[in-house]
């Protein structure tokens, strides 16, 4: 019988994080604060503990993963290695498809992966209480539980549209005892100035990243967290890779193809990062390995937007960032029944998209659900709608190895489960979502209001 699944024991679960900075031949660009010079770490300290400041701004390679971490991660660490072999039987292809499953998790997806620690790091340095946002309410649920943990309050600022659309991943954030507000709300001056702007606003990340960074940095002891797009978000994640590669290396295997779904980058940086430094080492496995970060066309950063210096909220409380952006004033269209709504991108995911180190997509609504009907009545697991983007790209390319006969290994991380989303499948299934391609005009007029920057 063919390996469906491959497991590693709990002490080879990785004991510390890989950091892709290490590998870069151009170091990060550095954060900027509105008058165009380097923001120094300590005036990062009103929303961030220093731990995770020094994470952010690490070139070293490894950084060990405190043991108090390691505890809680085995509550769902290592997660397993799959073979999708019926849904290579219904596609017909040669190819082998694998995925990267981290619906393990107590939160159902992959962001307690980041929470954990940040809640650790956060307690350590004698934060009290912490603010998040959250889009699709994955990465809400998983500070709220990482909270609970540590015994640490979290007040989360959920993107309006997603707060009525998911009511159950609401409820799992109350359930591990936090505060949840539809955003934009009238507790912040962010809030109240976008809610003057348009009364029946359904929210952006942007608008709720500021409300939760303004909270933070006027109230002592109150830090900020974030889900994506930071350094320290994206080591973190390594984990992933790092199980995968021990995974594959035990059936004597290596990816051809690594897909993953991308939004600020976490989840697509900790599948492909640690991979991405084998190629740097010159590991011939990796010569031609082929990352993909896929993205909905309804909100195109990485295909579309325009790389450069921006703020990462929508009000300007963040320190410039260069990226991948469509503009921070960026309204993503309420019909997107998914999350992967940012309206920028990962500094250093862009960086390696900047330098051609890796690949990026977009593919449509319709497609993705589609992908994850397809990959349910084959294997199984509902994915979420996240996770759909990914799988809807390596069916693509596994359906390309059909054409062309090539046997690639393709792996995709299958970042979560579906469960608390279903009502987005029941659209898709009713024949009510839409596909929508975010018009080139409105992009260009967003991005002239781009923070101007001197070169």
């Amino acid at each position: 019988m063919q390996t469906l699944r491959v497991y590693l024991e709990p002490d080879e679960m990785p004991t510390h994080w890989y950091n892709v900075v290490s590998d870069l031949k151009n170091p990060p660009s550095p954060p900027l604060g509105p008058d165009g010079n380097p923001v120094p770490p300590e005036k990062m300290l009103a929303i961030f503990p220093m731990p995770l400041l020094e994470q952010e701004m690490s070139a070293e390679r490894w950084i060990a993963i405190p043991e108090e971490v390691r505890q809680i991660y085995a509550l769902w660490r290592p997660s397993p290695l799959c073979r999708a072999l019926r849904l290579e039987e219904a596609l017909g292809t040669p190819a082998k498809i694998f995925y990267k499953y981290e619906g393990v998790s107590p939160a159902g997806s992959h962001k307690p992966n980041s929470a954990v620690p940040q809640a650790y790091f956060n307690k350590v340095a004698g934060t009290k209480r912490l603010t998040t946002e959250t889009g699709a309410g994955q990465w809400g649920s998983s500070i709220a539980f990482a909270g609970q943990m540590f015994g640490l309050p979290v007040r989360v600022y959920m993107v309006k549209v997603s707060y009525e659309q998911k009511p159950f991943r609401r409820s799992m954030m109350q359930t591990w005892g936090a505060e949840v507000f539809a955003s934009p709300t009238n507790l912040t001056q962010a809030g109240r100035d976008a809610l003057a702007k348009d009364p029946n606003s359904e929210g952006s990340l942007g608008i709720a990243i500021s409300e939760a960074v303004e909270e933070a940095a006027s109230q002592a002891g109150t830090c900020y967290t974030l889900g994506s797009v930071l350094n320290h978000v994206l080591l973190h994640q390594t984990v992933i890779g790092l199980e995968a590669k021990k995974q594959f290396e035990k059936i004597g295997l290596y990816p051809d193809s690594i897909f993953g779904p991308c939004g600020g980058g976490s989840s697509f940086g900790g599948i492909a990062f640690p991979f991405l430094a084998d190629k740097a080492a010159g590991d011939k496995r990796a010569e031609n390995l082929d990352c993909v970060a896929v993205e909905p066309s309804s909100c195109p950063t990485l295909t579309k937007g325009a790389y450069a210096y921006d703020f990462g909220d929508a009000s300007g409380y963040t320190p410039l960032m260069k990226m991948y952006t469509l503009g921070h004033d960026f309204m993503p269209p309420g019909i997107h029944a998914g999350g992967l709504r940012y309206h920028g991108d990962s500094p250093l995911v862009s960086q390696l998209l900047h330098e051609k180190l890796i690949r990026a997509a977009a593919v449509p609504q319709v497609a993705t659900f589609e992908a994850g009907v397809q990959f349910a009545r084959s294997e199984g697991i509902i994915p979420a709608p996240e996770s759909c983007h990914g799988i809807r790209a390596a069916i693509d390319e596994a359906l390309r190895c059909k054409k062309t006969g090539e046997a690639k290994v393709i792996l995709v991380n299958l970042t979560g489960h579906g469960h608390f989303d279903m009502a987005s499948y029941d659209k898709y299934l009713a024949g009510k979502l839409e596909d929508y391609d975010y018009p080139s005009a409105a992009i260009a007029d967003s991005l002239k209001h781009l923070p101007k920057v001197a070169a």
